[in-house]
C-alpha cells in the first residue's frame, strides 16, 4: 500500500500541475489581405488583395517569441487616376501573385499566457515584431526575388488552454524596385538603392494557432 501511494500521488501532483505548464511552439494558419505600397500606390489599404499562409511560433518564454511564417497576396496597382504624372506619360497596371516567407522575433508588452499566475500571465498582449524575409513574384520574363524588413504590431488573446487567436499588421519594405514589375522600375530615372526608392506592401492578417510541445516539468523534490 505504501508503495501504492508512492507512486500515485506523484502522478497525481504532476497532473495537477499539468494545466499550468507551458508550450514551445504553436503552429497554426493565418488569413486577411495585402496591398502594394510603391510608384503606382501611396496607400497601405488601397486595393487590397486576399491573403492566406501558415505560421509556426516558437515560445521562448512568455515575452519573447520567433515568428516563421509563408503567405501569398494578391498585390494589385495602377497609375490611373495618380495626382502626379510619371515621365513620358506613362500609364501601366498591374495584378501579381506575390510570395511571402521569413521569420519574426516578437516582443510581448504582458506575459502571455496561462497558468503560473505568480508570473502575473495573461491571456492577451500587445506585442511588436520585426525581422527578416524573402519576398518571391514567380512570373516568367517579370518575375522578382529579393529581402524584406517585416515591421509590425498586433494582439494576441489565448482562447483556451492551447488555442490561440491574433491580429496583426505589418509592412514590409523589399529591397528592390521591381515588385511591380519591370516597367515601374526607377519610372523617374532616379537610381534606387537598397534602403532607397523600393517598394513596400502590407500584411494585415488574422491568425489562428494550437499549442505543441509541452515545456520539460520540473520536479520540486530536486
Amino acid at each position: 500500500m505504501r508503495k501504492f501511494f508512492a507512486i500515485i500521488i506523484p502522478m497525481m501532483l504532476l497532473a495537477g500541475n499539468a494545466y499550468a505548464q507551458a508550450y514551445k511552439y504553436e503552429i497554426g494558419a493565418a488569413a486577411g489581405i495585402g496591398a502594394y505600397v510603391g510608384d503606382a500606390n501611396t496607400n497601405p489599404f488601397h486595393k487590397p488583395g486576399a491573403a492566406y499562409g501558415v505560421i509556426f511560433r516558437q515560445n521562448i518564454n512568455y515575452r519573447w517569441a520567433i515568428k516563421y511564417d509563408f503567405a501569398t497576396t494578391r498585390m494589385r496597382g495602377t497609375t490611373e487616376g495618380l495626382s502626379y504624372a510619371f515621365p513620358d506619360g506613362l500609364k501601366y497596371s498591374f495584378s501579381r501573385q506575390v510570395l511571402d516567407f521569413g521569420a519574426q522575433a516578437e516582443f510581448n508588452f504582458f506575459s502571455y499566457g496561462v497558468g503560473e499566475s505568480y508570473k502575473e500571465t495573461r491571456r492577451f498582449s500587445p506585442y511588436i515584431t520585426a525581422g527578416i524575409g524573402f519576398t518571391a513574384v514567380p512570373r516568367k520574363g517579370d518575375g522578382y526575388f529579393n529581402l524584406n524588413i517585416p515591421l509590425g504590431v498586433g494582439l494576441k488573446y489565448k482562447i483556451g488552454t492551447r488555442w490561440n487567436i491574433g491580429l496583426e499588421f505589418t509592412m514590409r519594405k523589399t529591397l528592390g524596385d521591381k515588385l511591380d514589375g519591370k516597367a515601374l522600375k526607377d519610372p523617374y530615372h532616379i537610381p534606387s538603392k537598397i534602403f532607397k526608392n523600393t517598394d513596400w506592401y502590407s500584411l494585415t492578417i488574422f491568425t489562428i494557432s494550437y499549442d505543441i510541445g509541452r515545456k520539460g516539468m520540473i520536479c520540486n523534490n530536486l
